[in-house]
């Protein structure tokens, strides 16, 4: 290797090449190599033991294997570069093996280039005029040239080694799907099919565990009438646990199991795939779709994973927008209230606004910042059946949080409420807030506090909705008019404090700012313009 380092490949998922009729001789392949190759299937276990002992071997017997030499024609073009860096002081100063550091120079590597010029500044001319003469020997620029013959020597160490076959007939239905998925009309089509599949299901299920746990419960603990301020506090805590059994239970459970099974098997990134062209229109491309489709589950790891993926204007564009996308707390709230009072219809209009919404968002914020978008190549991974052991871990993973974070929250904030209203203290707050409230969302005034808190965790919200209300049947309370406003507001409303630290963290204070105004200025303006349309329908009917 480049390195000069004991080598071991690892040549993992035998079994998908198998399916797609790809057999490749290990043997064959570690000869021409030099370097010991193991046949794996890693999810399986299989070769694993084989692989241990062949690096453990090679460890021992301390073998580099010799680099993969260039073709004949690129090895003379850079035997004058070559011979420069065989002086000693060089391989002194950069004590690396010298065909790596042949090819990094060759290929006008920074790193390597500023080290050379910081140390050995008078013979950085000769270098360059050395490069400049094996790039003019050759038929297209050096890099260039350098890319193409490992690709050439890849694929005719491909040819040597491997023998194609039939393919196994479990790919019949992988290619199926794909020609389902990755079309670009019906993937769209297939892809809206597998989330209202998703909404479906969540309703079904969401409707048989919330009359197994949270409506029985609430029933229980609402016999309890305190009577002094141990008795208030000790119903808040009641109250704060009922309420996140009834979220997260029949609801933000079955949507992120779902969501981390979409996503296990395949389908995300396909997914991702057909809506790259959509992603264009507002100046970014469809590597950034999976960490959209993850903030459907959590917009702070989705953030997280956007600034990985991405830079500069693209990476501010994406995670301004991921910001407005339902997480698994604001659409489980939805379907709660929206599924309960205003029925299927109610729950696809608040997510079609949400989609409608980024959609124009992007618009804007593309306009707002200069657009800088490269293509990418985006893998696209092989169908899995997902593995219950690993379904759970994920589900654990992104819901955990629920038990280390959001539990003493909701219990402090249902306890702090609890305490204002027995206190009166509550109607200070609701009555600074009345003018976002009552006049402007046509809500009641005791929904300031609760609105106020869910900057905390969207959870909060609707469990201090009930607090506030004193019921968890809020019918009698709100027409279906006031529950669709609250659910747009909150739908759009700033994520939480946790979105909020993580956009601190990797865009900066300005930009947190910003997408704090934003989240603000477009709840307040859509919940307005929902209530006015929501009145007017009313009206005519």
């Amino acid at each position: 290797s480049l390195l000069g380092r004991p080598l071991v490949i690892a040549l993992n998922r035998m079994d998908e090449a198998r399916e797609k009729g790809i057999y490749v001789n290990a043997r064959a392949l570690s000869e021409r190599l030099g370097v010991p190759v193991v046949a794996t299937v890693a999810h399986m276990g299989m070769g694993l033991t084989d692989l241990f002992a062949a690096a453990l071997a090679a460890a021992r017997e301390q073998a580099c294997p010799l680099a993969q030499q260039c073709s004949e024609h690129i090895r003379e073009s850079l035997k004058p570069l070559n011979a420069i860096l065989a002086r000693p002081e060089i391989e002194e100063a950069f004590r690396v093996p010298r065909p790596l550091l042949l090819m990094q120079l060759a290929e006008n590597d920074d790193w390597f280039l500023r080290e050379l010029s910081e140390h050995f500044p008078a013979m950085l001319p000769e270098v360059e005029a050395a490069r400049a003469e094996a790039q003019r020997r050759l038929p297209r620029p050096l890099s260039d040239e350098l890319h193409a013959d490992r690709h050439h020597r890849a694929a005719l160490l491909f040819e040597a080694v491997t023998r194609l076959g039939a393919q196994e007939d479990s790919e019949r239905w992988k290619r199926w799907l794909d020609e389902l998925f990755l079309h670009p009309r019906w993937g769209l089509i297939g892809s809206l099919a597998v989330f209202a599949l998703v909404l479906f299901m969540v309703f079904e299920v969401s409707a048989v565990l919330d009359g197994l746990t949270s409506a029985r419960l609430a029933a229980w603990v609402g016999q309890w009438q305190p009577e002094n301020t141990a008795g208030v506090v000790g119903r808040a805590v009641a109250d704060a646990l009922v309420g996140m059994v009834g979220i997260v239970v029949p609801y933000m459970l079955p949507l992120v199991l779902l969501l981390v099974a979409l996503e296990e098997s395949g389908i995300m990134h396909r997914v991702a795939f057909v809506v790259d062209r959509g992603f264009h229109a507002v100046g970014l491309h469809g590597g950034v779709a999976v960490p959209f489709l993850i903030g459907l589950g959590c917009n702070v790891p989705a953030i997280s994973a956007v600034a990985t993926t991405a830079r500069g204007r693209e990476r501010i564009v994406a995670s301004l927008l991921i910001t407005f996308v339902p997480c698994s707390a604001r659409s489980a709230i939805v379907l709660a209230l929206g599924g309960k009072y205003l029925g299927v219809q109610g729950v696809i209009a608040v997510f079609a606004l949400a989609m409608l919404t980024l959609a124009m968002l992007g618009k804007l914020l593309g306009r707002r910042y200069p657009e800088d978008v490269r293509g990418l190549v985006l893998e696209i991974p092989p169908y899995r059946l997902p593995a219950w052991p690993a379904l759970l871990r994920n589900t654990w993973a992104r819901t955990s949080d629920i038990l280390t974070i959001v539990t003493p929250l909701l219990v402090a904030g249902s306890v702090v409420l609890a305490l204002l209203a027995h206190f009166g203290a509550d109607d200070l707050i609701n009555a600074a807030l009345t003018p976002v409230t009552a006049w402007w969302l046509g809500l009641p005034v005791a929904l300031g506090v609760p609105i106020l808190f869910g900057i905390l965790r969207k959870e909060l919200s609707l469990l201090m909705v009930y607090q506030a209300l004193g019921t968890l049947e809020i019918s009698p309370l709100l027409d279906w008019v006031q529950i669709l406003v609250f659910l747009v507001f909150l739908t759009f409303y700033i994520p939480c404090v946790s979105t909020f630290a993580v956009m601190l963290k990797t865009l900066g204070r300005r930009e947190a700012l910003f997408s704090v105004a934003l989240s603000v200025g477009v709840a307040l303006g859509l919940a307005g313009a929902v209530r006015l349309g929501a009145e007017l329908l009313r009206f005519v009917a």
